[in-house]
């Protein structure tokens, strides 16, 4: 029976030895690449650069930007009533956004001009033209402008925006421009 026994005992031995393979190791990993830390730090300072570039490209798009809208502030037409020089309701907020760029740049100076439609003398419309700019003037010293910063003319109907002869062209006409005459290039948003 001992005999036996170390048979089946061989047997079991050669049994698991016998049908399998020995586990294959897999070979070694390469040796990790030297870090070029000169590359690392080049690469570092140029995205820096490239930032610094992007955000300075985006203030002067910015202040690009807001040199057009306080320029289109300042220059925007106030109009009048037919045979009128009273400023309107719904210019008085125009005329207060000129008033509060032109305390915010000390420098900056305008010319107001005031227009009529062809209707009536050359001499009532620029008498008219007159009455007009210096509406717009007073109203302007009358929010804080310093009177030095405006001067007023007057073109009567000599420089009509539309030169129809219509309700609509008329009414278009009936206006004051204002153009900067001094300081007008960098222009500081009010406070």
């Amino acid at each position: 029976m001992k005999s036996r026994s170390l048979m089946v005992f061989a047997l079991l031995a050669a049994a698991a030895c016998g049908g399998k393979k020995p586990a294959e190791t897999p070979p070694p990993a390469p040796a990790p690449a030297p870090i070029d830390s000169t590359a690392i730090k080049a690469q570092m300072r140029q995205d820096s650069i490239d930032a610094a570039e992007a955000r300075a490209r985006a203030a002067a798009e910015a202040a690009a930007q807001l040199q057009v809208q306080l320029s289109a502030q300042l220059t925007a037409l106030i109009h009048f009533d037919f045979d009128k020089s009273d400023i309107k309701s719904e210019d008085q907020a125009n005329l207060m956004r000129k008033a509060a760029i032109l305390k915010a740049n000390p420098a900056l100076s305008i010319q107001i001009a005031g227009n009529c439609d062809n209707r009536g003398s050359d001499e009532y419309n620029l008498a008219l033209g007159n009455r007009r700019a210096a509406a717009a003037q007073r109203y302007l010293i009358n929010q804080g402008v310093a009177a030095g910063q405006i001067s007023i003319v007057s073109y009567g109907e000599e420089r009509p925006v539309d030169p129809a002869n219509s309700e609509a062209a008329w009414a278009m006409n009936r206006n004051d421009q204002f153009t900067p005459t001094a300081g007008g290039n960098n222009l500081m948003a009010p406070k």
